[in-house]
């Protein structure tokens, strides 16, 4: 029976670090203070780059509840290099159709979002970059936003 335990672990131990993603070098969301996010909370996400000869894509995470007033929002994305160095780039993510219709995954009341906004980026050398997302709507604060984060992927 000891060996039969034994091998079970083993085996699920095996299947478990298999299925790992080797691809994802991160995917945070951080949960914004009740549902709103004013232009003062910007999201800050540390990622550290192993080598700038691989190629990325970047992609803005969101949830926001159904409640959302908008089909789409404008967000400022800003990266800081490890030498200090920050670019900034605005930019519009689309959430939902013209009727409405929510273009995110849905589960019950909440909507969630991963939309590629860089594809086969190279970094420009190794090292942690910080990106900070900021809402960049006409409304402060923005409501019914619930979660805001990037995620890193090496690119195929």
């Amino acid at each position: 029976m000891k060996y039969l335990k034994s091998s079970f672990l083993i085996l699920f131990s095996i299947i478990l670090f298999s299925c790992q993603d080797t691809q994802t070098v991160v995917d945070t969301n951080i949960e914004l203070n009740k549902r709103n996010w004013s232009y003062a909370q910007k999201v800050k996400i540390p990622v550290k780059i192993d080598s700038a000869n691989i190629p990325y894509n970047l992609y803005f995470n969101l949830r926001h509840t159904a409640d959302y007033k908008y089909s789409n929002i404008f967000i400022l994305i800003h990266l800081t290099s490890p030498n200090g160095k920050k670019i900034t780039e605005r930019k519009e993510f689309q959430l939902a159709l013209a009727d409405g219709e929510w273009l995110g995954s849905g589960s019950g009341n909440k909507y969630s979002y991963q939309i590629k906004f860089k594809e086969n980026y190279k970094f420009p050398k190794a090292g942690t970059y910080i990106f900070e997302l900021e809402q960049n709507m006409r409304d402060n604060p923005l409501n019914h936003v619930s979660d805001a984060g990037i995620r890193v992927e090496k690119a195929q």
